[in-house]
């Protein structure tokens, strides 16, 4: 007997003034399946899941609730006939407990028409019981690290009955141990019947999660394939409509004379640190997650204060000085978290371009004007950015024009030495391949990038070496001629 059709989304569109952002999209979920759904940024996919949410109303086409149709028109609605959706941000509320974020706004009440706290906790504790969680229903979500608040999410999800859960990009902060457990649960769920969509980044995660998986380009359906019947490659020219033959570009040139020495560096998170970064060089770091090799970045950086040890530039000692200084002495620093701390988000491009050399075209009071134009301009072909022009908010570009703009910016300030932490986070692989096309003409031209990554294949492609880092130390240097997954993971895990 053919499983059962949770959900069928029929011929949808939906437009915005100067965007048709879907084109008449199908899409189907099975009882107890895990389909995957992948594009590159800005191929419409958090659109059809918004107009499967009830955040946006579809302007034509279909859907079906188990083979029932449904005009939905709110989050209520779509609450109400079982989609749940764990967004990449999570929504919980982190002054309040863990069983009041399940109840919220869907509280018990005694018979005196008070809410029934003792129901909740008993309730909160059943369920966190069903997936292993032994934690307290009382305890404050801000207590909570990344992995628990997503079980929480997952918990509330099926707390109300929902036949169908969504999950936007939920590994993305996730060590491998938590992603570990992350697809356990959800194997309890499908084991439940339970149909989720899950979105993700990371092409590696479909076999080991994934039943089927649906590609989107340009706000259009491409197709469905059985995840253990077809391959990466296929998945990738589906999805960006060429072939690619490799995500990574890299010609390894010559380094040049030391650019930056790090000597028994100390801060409060990290301990006797030491390497050398070459002129041309990309040095990669690799690690588990709290490794240290973030903290290094924020201590070079001005970010952390260095209590022993010391950091030189191109022969002058920069240990100590406030992250400005350090910019202007030659080192430039993108953030893991883009959205957070990388940009102004509800300010255009030409702001978030130019906000690292405003010395530039700002003297006193007065602006000038062209000349901010110019920098803006400059760096917005240099980088290819796509997107209409200089005034548009940065927020409305897809995940990869948004590092571009980020890394633009910083390259704005000429840096000797350019930090990129997680460059590749959360986007799609054309524009991976983009980023590293820009890495490495970056190096040709002489500028030294340290990269962090947690993705081994972008450390062991993109590296000219690799530094390794367990409990806040470097534990070996490895040269890329000689690096392997195999080797890294001895070093990260061993003192």
């Amino acid at each position: 007997m053919a499983e059962e059709l949770l959900l069928q989304m029929k011929g949808i569109h939906k437009s915005f003034p100067g965007v048709h952002a879907l084109k008449g999209v199908n899409f189907d979920l099975r009882a107890g399946e895990v389909h995957a759904l992948l594009g590159e940024n800005g191929a419409g996919k958090s659109t059809l899941i918004k107009v499967l949410g009830g955040i946006y109303h579809k302007d034509e086409g279909e859907i079906f609730i188990k083979g029932k149709p449904y005009d939905i028109d709110s989050v209520e609605m779509a609450r109400a006939v079982g989609i749940s959706i764990i967004h990449q941000e999570l929504v919980l509320v982190p002054w309040l407990s863990i069983k009041e974020n399940i109840f919220l706004g869907r509280e018990p009440q005694t018979k005196l028409g008070t809410v029934d706290y003792g129901k909740m906790y008993a309730e909160t504790k059943k369920h966190l019981a069903e997936f292993g969680l032994t934690l307290d229903p009382n305890a404050m979500i801000a207590e909570l690290n990344i992995a628990q608040q997503q079980m929480v999410e997952i918990v509330k999800a099926i707390a109300f009955s929902s036949s169908i859960v969504v999950m936007d990009e939920p590994t993305s902060s996730l060590s491998d141990k938590e992603t570990e457990n992350l697809f356990e649960n959800v194997r309890k769920l499908t084991a439940r019947g339970i149909g989720v969509i899950y979105i993700s980044h990371r092409m590696s995660e479909l076999d080991m999660i994934a039943d089927r998986v649906t590609v989107m380009r340009d706000g259009e359906y491409v197709g469905t394939k059985i995840v253990k019947e077809t391959t990466t490659d296929e998945l990738i020219s589906m999805m960006v409509g060429r072939s690619m033959t490799s995500y990574y570009t890299r010609t390894y040139n010559a380094c040049g004379e030391t650019a930056l020495t790090v000597e028994k560096l100390t801060s409060a998170r990290v301990h006797d640190v030491s390497f050398e970064a070459k002129r041309g060089e990309i040095l990669g770091f690799a690690g588990l997650v709290g490794a240290g090799r973030s903290e290094t970045m924020e201590a070079i950086f001005g970010l952390d204060k260095i209590t022993s040890g010391k950091v030189v530039l191109n022969g002058t000692e920069i240990s100590g000085q406030k992250p400005e200084q350090v910019l202007k002495a030659g080192i430039g620093f993108v953030p893991e978290d883009r959205r957070v701390e990388g940009m102004f988000s509800v300010m255009d491009l030409k702001f978030n371009l130019t906000l690292k050399v405003l010395d530039e075209f700002i003297h006193g009071i007065r602006v000038n004007a062209g000349k901010e134009h110019e920098i803006a301009a400059k760096a917005f072909k240099e980088l290819s950015v796509r997107a209409p022009g200089l005034d548009t908010p940065i927020a409305s570009l897809s995940g990869g024009n948004q590092q571009k703009v980020i890394i633009a910016s910083w390259l704005a300030a000429d840096p000797k030495v350019l930090i990129l932490d997680e460059p590749t986070r959360g986007i799609d692989v054309g524009a991976k391949s983009e980023i590293y096309a820009i890495m490495n003409e970056l190096a040709k031209q002489g500028v030294t990038i340290l990269m962090i990554s947690s993705d081994l294949p972008e450390v062991l492609n993109m590296s000219d070496r690799v530094v390794v880092m367990c409990e806040g130390t470097v534990t070996k240097i490895l040269d890329h001629t000689e690096a392997t997954q195999e080797k890294i993971m001895q070093y990260a895990v061993s003192m």
